[in-house]
């Protein structure tokens, strides 16, 4: 029996696999560095990247510099100056603390380092190459570190081609540094990339002229400040109206400790505290930032820190959740909503003791984890899709009886006992050429809702759930045969774009293009609106942008091409006449017409019925015409 010989790595070895835990790609080598430079006491902290950072990575900052016989120790893994032992861990407030930083991305890039304190004559330059030292000797040098990374993962060209297209890992830097001058406005930041400047803050210590300065002027015109002071954490920020959402989450900042972190409980409070204030699917923007007592969080959690665990999650959650609400709720313009008392007919929830996080001694009322109420509504779904898919309705009867001739079918339909064969035979479909000769509209209904009269029956259409349907099809179909118009915008409209809306921009503009948006380059992150799609020119054209490109945010590759055209012509949905909308004869006729020519008109994109009805028989029962 042939075993494998167990030896012990060699130290080159080991560092470019501790890399790999801690050097993904440019951001992560810039990440790692700033955070150095921060914990340094840096007030000025200027980033420049060429070709994404791929070919270098520049960091220079005004911090307190690393003495000449610390510099070599500096690059040794697990060492460190922020703590001593690991009962630091629970009190850390540094931004670092592995001691894995600089040993790792010396392990995979060519490394330069200048450096001097405040009260030494001279600095030093110290090159160190795939975690070998090659020189070391006295320059003349500014008080603060500047850091030369080149050449990233040289040495490891398999892990050099999973990275991305350079302009992607740019952005995935300068969304890095948006996050860090968020974290820490009192610091000034700088960055370029392939020699232009794309981010500078001033350093001023003001969270809303960093909102300014990264975000621009529409987003630090609609933002409201939150403050909250309790005896374990506090929460201070901005939060956006709902002038500002967004299709997806990635205007959610959270910081904690100085630290920009990723989590669901946060995000998930924060949407919660904005229920009522903004429609489905849309997203507020927010940088908060959140402190703890020592103690309060574990940052030791995860290699890149972006994930903490916070000790009395729920009670954070919560608070979260109703210093929004009441931040929104005390704006002058805010619609006061009155909600209905439950109906006689659904039964009281029982009351069961519910415990107050943070307040166990206060107990509370609150509905059974299944109420009444939810077991009458889902009882009500269920016999509303039975109806939908009975055999007995128009739509399906040819089918039921053909399986029933044919004696294949698994459920005998015996029509005789429910209703005269006859009647089966001469009624129509609603939705059909002939039977719209014999259409006769009633009228309309709270400005939304058309009445029809066919064959002993009351339809009535949604107007706008019907006009949605009409046009998705019909975009899907111009799309499909090339045939978009585009509508010019004069004058051009400018948008302001974040990192992420213009990696979307560059993955779906073929797509966009083809339905008719047309765009220029504004300088900068700001593009000009010159053309927008020709069947939606009625719609806010810079609104209609900036869904469609959150609609396609999760689309990561150019070549998506089909899921792109289906997400874009969803949008068309917006375009759709509104309840409240008065439509003319001609044109609820036209609407109708069109409708009843598509393969399946009964549910608008989103799923909703477009048209209900109700026989003369159930409507005199309702009258007690019959019993």
């Amino acid at each position: 029996m042939v075993t494998n010989k167990i030896q012990v790595l060699s130290q080159e070895t080991i560092d470019k696999i501790a890399a790999g835990e801690v050097v993904e790609r440019p951001s992560s080598v810039a990440k790692e560095l700033v955070e150095n430079a921060i914990d340094a006491g840096a007030t000025a902290i200027t980033v420049e990247i060429k070709d994404g950072g791929c070919t270098l990575i520049r960091i220079t900052d005004n911090g307190s510099g690393i003495r000449k016989d610390q510099v070599p120790l500096a690059f040794l893994r697990h060492s460190t100056s922020k703590i001593t032992s690991a009962s630091d861990l629970a009190g850390v407030t540094s931004l670092g603390f592995r001691g894995e930083a600089l040993s790792s991305i010396a392990a995979v890039a060519h490394v330069e380092l200048i450096t001097k304190p405040m009260d030494q004559m001279l600095g030093v330059s110290y090159v160190i190459e795939g975690g070998r030292e090659i020189s070391m000797e006295e320059v003349g040098a500014p008080d603060g570190s500047t850091f030369f990374v080149r050449q990233l993962f040289y040495n490891t060209p398999a892990r050099k081609k999973f990275l991305k297209s350079n302009h992607t890992e740019g952005t995935y830097v300068l969304e890095l540094m948006q996050h860090m001058a968020l974290s820490h406005p009192e610091i000034a930041f700088r960055f370029i990339s392939q020699g232009q400047e794309k981010l500078t803050t001033s350093g001023s210590g003001s969270l809303k002229d960093v909102i300014y300065q990264v975000f621009g002027r529409e987003i630090a015109a609609n933002v409201l400040d939150v403050a909250l002071d309790s005896e374990d954490f506090s929460i201070k920020g901005f939060i956006g109206t709902s002038a500002v959402a967004r299709g997806n989450r990635n205007f959610e900042h959270f910081f904690i400790g100085g630290r920009y972190v990723k989590s669901a409980l946060l995000s998930r409070s924060l949407e919660d505290g904005y229920h009522g204030f903004l429609m489905q699917h849309q997203y507020p923007f927010c940088a908060l930032h959140l402190n703890f007592v020592p103690g309060g969080i574990d940052v030791n959690v995860h290699p890149t820190k972006q994930e903490v665990r916070i000790e009395d999650g729920p009670a954070v959650a919560e608070a979260l959740c109703l210093l929004v609400s009441h931040r929104l709720s005390r704006r002058e313009d805010i619609a006061q909503v009155e909600i209905s008392e439950p109906s006689e007919s659904v039964p009281t929830p029982a009351a069961v003791d519910v415990q107050v996080p943070g307040n166990p001694e206060k107990p509370q009322k609150g509905p059974e984890p299944f109420e009444a109420s939810r077991l009458q509504a889902l009882k009500e779904e269920i016999a509303a899709s039975v109806h939908k898919a009975s055999p007995y309705e128009p739509q399906y009867r040819e089918f039921y009886q053909k399986k029933s001739a044919d004696g294949k079918g698994t459920v005998m339909v015996r029509e005789p006992e429910v209703a005269p064969a006859p009647a089966y035979v001469q009624e129509e479909l609603f939705l059909s050429t002939e039977s719209a000769k014999n259409h006769r509209i009633i009228g309309q209904v709270f400005g939304t809702y058309w009445l029809v009269e066919f064959d002993q029956k009351l339809y009535i259409i949604d107007q706008h759930a019907a006009h949605e349907k009409v046009l998705y099809e019909r975009t899907m179909n111009l799309l499909k045969d090339k045939e978009m118009t585009s509508q010019m915008v004069s004058p051009p409209i400018v948008v302001t774009l974040s990192a992420q809306e213009e990696e979307t921009l560059e993955n779906c503009s073929d797509a966009l293009e083809e339905m008719g948006f047309e765009l220029s380059e504004f300088g900068g992150r700001e593009y000009a609106i010159c053309g927008v799609p020709g069947n939606l020119f009625s719609l806010d054209p810079k609104q209609l942008f900036l869904d469609v490109l959150a609609e396609c945010s999760g689309i990561k590759t150019r070549g998506s091409y089909e899921t792109i055209m289906e997400r874009v012509a969803s949008m068309s949905c917006k375009a759709a006449v509104k309840g409240n909308q008065q439509l003319s004869r001609p044109e609820i006729e036209e609407l109708i017409t069109e409708l009843l020519s598509l393969d399946n008109p009964y549910h608008c994109p989103h799923g909703r019925p477009t048209i209900i009805s109700m026989t003369r028989q159930e409507l005199e029962k309702k009258f007690k015409r019959i019993v």
